[in-house]
């Protein structure tokens, strides 16, 4: 019997305060390091680690070409109203030092730097040794499966996204999509090559802290398919985490876990809503038996929140666990 455990977070949503937080004084280099130590032994102790990358790699946003007038990182649209997003790159090296081994990519930001964003943020996360999935540089990339191999154990990785905030994709293989009959597709290839199948969508209505008919249906469809879990971002706020026992084409009664949203790991409050700085790691045990039979042995949460305060008179951030009162 081998067993590993998969960890997950939602949203690394990357506002401007927490961004300019992590800044070293008197340079244009960050710190993103201490945000994360507070949590960084819950994130460490997994086999594999996914965390959805709710902002781009885009490139230091310099006023023309002046090095010593730094611009801001998030931004918002002129055309369409929508916040931007962009982050410096040391973040990737945070997020790999820290255990992430997968970014899903495909979410409603990812095109907030357009193609040459989209393109420059997978060149940083490869340089930095992270997977990732959900957008792609080329048509080849894109018909690529992501598949981790984890203690002999082949774990399927999907990723996909309602929209683009009206964004504009030049090619539409560079971002993967909300659509049905690809996401069955997907499935049916990718469980053909591996032992256990997540799909990870970017849905939903965002500050509903319950999942909605049109999250239920893709859920359902996953899972008729053969997906074995489900992990939802895109709401800002936790929403239910559910288990459903189906039976495989064998007839062998089988774990499926979908996570509607596992809420903004890191985040500034949004709207003042406190439900938008409360996350969980989510962690799946997954176990493989001597006949090559992958199943959910057992699933727990970890809930976090982004802590602000203001020592000295600097604001940081840091992910603190939250431990909850008998």
């Amino acid at each position: 019997m081998t067993t590993i455990t998969i960890g997950a977070v939602g949203d690394l949503l990357m506002k401007n305060r927490i961004i300019d937080s992590a800044r070293i004084s008197k340079n244009n280099q960050y710190s993103f390091g201490p945000i994360f130590a507070g949590v960084a032994r819950h994130l460490k102790n997994n086999d594999l680690l996914i965390g959805n990358l709710e902002t781009t790699f885009s490139g230091t946003p310099w006023f023309g070409s002046n090095p010593n007038r730094l611009g801001r990182y998030e931004r918002r649209s002129k055309r369409t109203g929508y916040p931007m997003f962009n982050c410096p790159d040391e973040l990737a090296s945070t997020l790999k030092h820290t255990g992430f081994d997968v970014m899903t990519t495909a979410n409603n930001h990812c095109a907030d730097g357009g193609e040459y964003g989209i393109k420059r943020t997978l060149n940083v996360l490869d340089r930095h040794g992270l997977k990732h999935t959900g957008t792609a540089r080329s048509l080849n990339e894109a018909k690529r499966l992501l598949i981790m191999r984890v203690k002999g154990i082949d774990i399927g990785i999907l990723s996909y996204t309602y929209g683009t905030n009206r964004m504009p994709v030049a090619k539409s293989y560079q971002v993967n999509r909300l659509h049905s009959k690809k996401i069955a597709a997907d499935i049916n290839r990718i469980k053909k090559k591996c032992d256990f199948v997540i799909v990870c969508l970017h849905f939903g209505r965002e500050f509903h802290l319950k999942q909605n008919k049109a999250q239920k249906r893709l859920v359902d469809l996953c899972f008729r398919h053969g997906a074995n879990a489900i992990l939802g971002a895109h709401p800002h706020v936790l929403q239910p985490v559910v288990t459903r026992k189906v039976k495989d084409k064998y007839g062998v009664t089988k774990t499926r876990v979908a996570a509607y949203s596992l809420g903004n790991f890191l985040s500034s409050k949004l709207f003042n809503n406190i439900e938008t700085i409360r996350a969980m790691i989510l962690k799946l045990t997954i176990t493989k038996n001597s006949k090559g039979s992958t199943d959910i042995k057992s699933v727990s949460r970890i809930r976090t929140v982004t802590k602000y305060s203001k020592p000295g008179g600097k604001p940081t951030y840091r992910l603190v666990p939250v431990t909850r009162r008998r």
